[in-house]
C-alpha cells in the first residue's frame, strides 16, 4: 500500500519574484527551479505576508498574519543562549500537525525565530543556522544541539543535511524543512566558475538607475551599479539551484518523486537596484510594499496530483500555504478564527480561477499594511503616512502615486475601510503592528510578555 504522502518544503531567502528563468529572467540560471515549474504549478502572483524574513517565515508555519502571531520585524534578539527566545512559543506550526500524523519531520538550514538551538515547530530532527544572515563560508550553525562554526559552502552543506534526512527517512511519510539562507547577503563567497560565468552578463533585468528617494542611508547607496554584488546575487541563486536539482535527484533515486509533494518559496521578494534601491520591504524608509518586496516566487510540483506545466494568475498569499498542505494530506484545519487562508487546491486543479469571491490579499510591515486588488493596490502609513494608491493596470510599474489626488479619494476611503475590516478579524490587539515602532532595524523581544520585558524594537 502506497504510504501518506511525502512533503519537501523548500524556503530561500530574498528571492526576487524576477530571478528565476522560469519567470522569464533571460539571464539568471536556474535550471532545477526551471524543471520544478515544468512538472507542476507556478504562482505569479503569490505574496508573503511581510516583506521581510521573520514574519514571513512565521506565517508560512502559523498560517497567521504578523499581527496574529507577533513577529514584526526580523529577529534580532534571543537567537542563541544565554538571551534565547521562542518567538513561536504557544503558537500552532503545522509540522506539529504532521508529527502528530505519523510523519518525520526535520528542518535543514534557517530558523530565525528565536532559540535556534532548541527544536521547536513540531520539527524534531534540527540543523539550524544559528541566527538570520551569516558568511557562505565558515557558518556558524546548531549541529547535534551545539553551537558550532561550520566547514564548507553553507548552501551544499544545508543541501547535503537535506539528503541525510532524505535517506534516514525513506521508508515512512516525512516532511523536510529545507531553508536555504541564499540569496541573502552577503554576496561574496560563491563558488568561483558560478561566479566567473556571469563576467560577462550585462544584467539587463536589474536596472542600476537612481537612488530612490527613500533608499538615502540604506543598503542601496552602497552597492548601486556594483556588478560584482550583481554577480555574487545571481551566483548564490544558481548554487542554490543546484541545491534543488540534487535533492529532486535523491528522491527519484529513492523512488519517492512520484509520492512526495515539492513545494518552492521565498520568505520575501528582493530589488537588485530596481525602483532605485536595493532590498526587500526595509530596503527603503519608509519602509516599503513595491511588488518585488512583497511577490515571491512559489512553485509546486507532485506529479499525478499537480498539473504540469502550468502558470496561474490567481492572488494567493503564504497565508493560504497551510490550509492548502492540510487539504492536499487530508488532515484537519486548526480550529482557530485568526486564520486567514483558503486551501488553494481548487486554483491548481483548474477548478476554479481565483481562490476567493473577494479577490484581494493583504500584507503588513508593523505601521505599513497594504491591500491589493487586480487593478489596485492601496498603503497605509500608521499614524500619518505617506500613504499610497496604485493603479496596477495603468502604471504597472508603481511610478506614480494616486493617494492625494482628489479623484481618487472614494477609492481610497472604500479600500482602507476593507483593510481596517480584515485587519480587525485576523489580528490581536496585543499582537496588532500597526500601533509599534518598526523601523526594519530588527526585533528584539516578544510583542507581549511580563511587564519588566519593556520594549522589543530599538528606535532610529
Amino acid at each position: 500500500m502506497q504510504q501518506k504522502p511525502n512533503v519537501v518544503f523548500i524556503l530561500t531567502d530574498d528571492q526576487g519574484p524576477w530571478a528565476m528563468g522560469c519567470a522569464g529572467n533571460h539571464e539568471i540560471r536556474t535550471p532545477n527551479l526551471d524543471r520544478l515549474a515544468a512538472s507542476g504549478t507556478r504562482f505569479e502572483n503569490f505574496f508573503c505576508t511581510s516583506p521581510v524574513c521573520s514574519p514571513s517565515r512565521a506565517s508560512f508555519l502559523t498560517g497567521r498574519m504578523p499581527s496574529a502571531h507577533g513577529v514584526h520585524d526580523w529577529v534580532r534578539e534571543g537567537n542563541v543562549p544565554p538571551d534565547h527566545i521562542e518567538y513561536m512559543d504557544g503558537l500552532c506550526c503545522y509540522p506539529e500537525i504532521l508529527r502528530q500524523d505519523g510523519y518525520a519531520t526535520g528542518l535543514c538550514g534557517k530558523w530565525h525565530l528565536g532559540a535556534s538551538h532548541i527544536p521547536q515547530g513540531g520539527l524534531e530532527s534540527w540543523y539550524a543556522l544559528q541566527g538570520g544572515s551569516c558568511d557562505y563560508n565558515a557558518a556558524p550553525v546548531v549541529r547535534d544541539g551545539k553551537l558550532v562554526v561550520e566547514d564548507g559552502y553553507i548552501t551544499d552543506v544545508i543541501t547535503d543535511e537535506a539528503l541525510k534526512f532524505l535517506d534516514g527517512n525513506a521508508r515512512r511519510p516525512f516532511y523536510l524543512h529545507v531553508t536555504y539562507n541564499a540569496p541573502h547577503a552577503p554576496w561574496t563567497g560563491h563558488p568561483q566558475e558560478i561566479m566567473k560565468s556571469y563576467d560577462d552578463c550585462p544584467f539587463e533585468t536589474c536596472p542600476q538607475g537612481e537612488l530612490h528617494p527613500w533608499a538615502r542611508g540604506c543598503l542601496a547607496e552602497k552597492v548601486m551599479g556594483n556588478r560584482e554584488m550583481l554577480k555574487g546575487y545571481f551566483s548564490a541563486v544558481t548554487a542554490m539551484d543546484g541545491g534543488v536539482g540534487r535533492i529532486i535527484g535523491r528522491l527519484e533515486e529513492l523512488g519517492l518523486r512520484e509520492n512526495t509533494i515539492v513545494a518552492f518559496f521565498s520568505d520575501n521578494g528582493f530589488s537588485c537596484g530596481h525602483h532605485g534601491f536595493w532590498g526587500k520591504g526595509n530596503g527603503t524608509f519608509p519602509l516599503n510594499m513595491y511588488e518585488n518586496s512583497v511577490k515571491i516566487p512559489a512553485i509546486l510540483s507532485s506529479p499525478g496530483r499537480i498539473p504540469g506545466g502550468t502558470v496561474t494568475r490567481a492572488l494567493v498569499s503564504a497565508y493560504d500555504w497551510m490550509p492548502t498542505l492540510l487539504d492536499f494530506l487530508d488532515l484537519p484545519r486548526p480550529d482557530d478564527p485568526l486564520l486567514p487562508g483558503t486551501s488553494m487546491l481548487p486554483v491548481i486543479t483548474g477548478e476554479a480561477d481565483e481562490l476567493r469571491d473577494e479577490v484581494v490579499v493583504f500584507d503588513e510591515y508593523g505601521p505599513v499594511r497594504m491591500i491589493r486588488t487586480r487593478e489596485w493596490k492601496y498603503i497605509r502609513r500608521f499614524p500619518d503616512g505617506p500613504d499610497e494608491l496604485y493603479d496596477l493596470v495603468g502604471d504597472p510599474g508603481e511610478d506614480r502615486n494616486l493617494a492625494d489626488e482628489p479623484g481618487h479619494s472614494a477609492r481610497v476611503d472604500e479600500m482602507r475601510s476593507r483593510m481596517e475590516t480584515w485587519f480587525g478579524r485576523h489580528s490581536q490587539p496585543e499582537r496588532d503592528g500597526a500601533a509599534l515602532p518598526v523601523s526594519g532595524s530588527g526585533q528584539l523581544k516578544r510583542v507581549y510578555g511580563t511587564p519588566e520585558e519593556g520594549s522589543f524594537y530599538p528606535r532610529q
